[in-house]
């Protein structure tokens, strides 16, 4: 291909992000916090390998971080967990205890 040549051809310049989102994504937990009115905040948990089940994990943070919580269901990034309250360092420290994660691969988000 010669330089006019490629000038013709457009450039994406966030085409391998999505590449690095898509890996990302697959690889880590993230677990975010969502402002809901006044002082109410939700956390949402994203990334939970397949292997575990979701319901069973659920009812064992409903029942240790004394929250109410609910599982969303998604065809692009799995399940997807929501728990009344902040409990994101909670779930974090819970997940490596259980083996489930290992703290490299969870990845805290939010204030």
């Amino acid at each position: 291909m010669s330089n006019i040549e490629e000038l013709n051809v457009p450039f994406d310049p966030f085409a391998d992000v999505d590449d690095d989102r898509a890996q990302e994504t697959n690889n880590n937990i993230h677990l975010r916090i969502q402002q809901r009115n006044g002082k109410k905040t939700l956390t949402t948990l994203q990334g939970l390998p397949k292997e575990y089940d979701a319901k069973k994990i659920l009812k064992t943070f409903k029942k240790v971080f004394a929250c109410s919580g609910k599982i969303f269901p998604d065809e692009e990034l799995g399940d997807i967990l929501q728990l009344s309250g902040d409990q994101r360092l909670k779930i974090a420290e819970f997940l490596v205890n259980e083996n489930i994660a290992k703290k490299m691969d969870i990845k805290v988000h939010g204030f």
